[in-house]
């Protein structure tokens, strides 16, 4: 609504500007900016945030709602709220994908030996227990071709994907290629305790053997509990929100790729974790070695 003909209006019939701003709720400074056509200081510093947040929005996909967007902001000595940033966002008609429910993937094997929990729901991130303990799943991808299947391997201490691997099948082969990766890119040099849930590919002989011979102590949740291997289950659910979960790949190589690009390119050393005091796994990790 354009307020300036009302004050002009009040004005004639003697009240006084301020007054005229408090009937309207309107302030004095959009006031005279409307009447000067000259933009007011705040008016052009949200000109100035919001093409900023704008930028951001874009280099994070899509994916940035508030929170994320006022920490980079703020690590760039931009100096406003997280209120402001919100507001500017909706205005602007910027928004952040918000997370989906998955279904489960894996099947409990009844007869699979009993293994401890050895996390017991710490999915805590710390600074000195990087390469100690890993998590990991496996989740599904629609394709034209059919299902294609990812199993991954997480450092729970930097949250950073320090394996994955993917297949047209559940086989336990799925899960031992993701943990092989990991093994071999990390190089361990003392135990890690490898955290799953108890489906049949992570309480099968098969996977014991190799985590064997990588000294690799397996640990399961409990059957039904999501919440122990909650760091798994949040990872598949960005994973999936942020490739676009309605979207069917025409190929299953052209969904490994999507996934590489995004866990390679994007989640390891760009994207921010609320839980690492928004910073990436990469950044996190580096500041530990510092």
């Amino acid at each position: 609504m354009n307020v300036h003909p009302f004050i002009e209006a009040e004005k004639t019939a003697g009240h006084n500007v301020k007054r005229a701003c408090e009937l309207l709720e309107v302030s004095r400074t959009a006031y005279y900016a409307c009447r000067t056509g000259v933009p007011g200081p705040r008016a052009a510093r949200d000109a100035e945030l919001t093409e900023r947040i704008t930028t951001v929005h874009q280099q994070s996909r899509g994916t940035y709602g508030a929170p994320r967007i006022h920490a980079v902001l703020k690590r760039e000595g931009a100096g406003c709220s997280r209120r402001r940033v919100a507001r500017l966002m909706r205005q602007a008609g910027l928004a952040g994908r918000h997370r989906r429910r998955r279904h489960r993937t894996t099947i409990p094997d009844p007869q699979a030996v009993n293994r401890p929990d050895l996390v017991l729901r710490d999915f805590r991130p710390d600074p000195a227990a990087v390469d100690t303990r890993w998590c990991g799943d496996i989740t599904y991808i629609a394709t034209d071709e059919g299902w294609l299947y990812l199993a991954t391997v997480i450092d729970i201490a930097s949250r950073r994907v320090v394996g994955w691997a993917t297949a047209d099948h559940l086989r336990t082969e799925l899960v031992a290629d993701a943990l092989t990766a990991a093994c071999h890119t990390r190089r361990p040099t003392s135990p890690v305790i490898f955290h799953s849930d108890r489906g049949c590919q992570y309480t099968s002989r098969e996977l014991e053997i190799l985590a064997r011979e990588f000294g690799i102590r397996l640990s399961v949740g409990r059957t039904g509990q999501c919440w122990d291997n909650a760091l798994a289950e949040s990872f598949f659910s960005t994973l999936k929100n942020e490739l676009g979960d309605t979207r069917s790949w025409p190929s299953r190589a052209a969904a490994h790729t999507a996934i590489f690009e995004w866990i390679e390119s994007w989640y390891n050393l760009h994207r921010l974790h609320s839980s690492l005091g928004y910073r990436s796994p990469a950044d996190y990790e580096t500041a530990l070695a510092a």
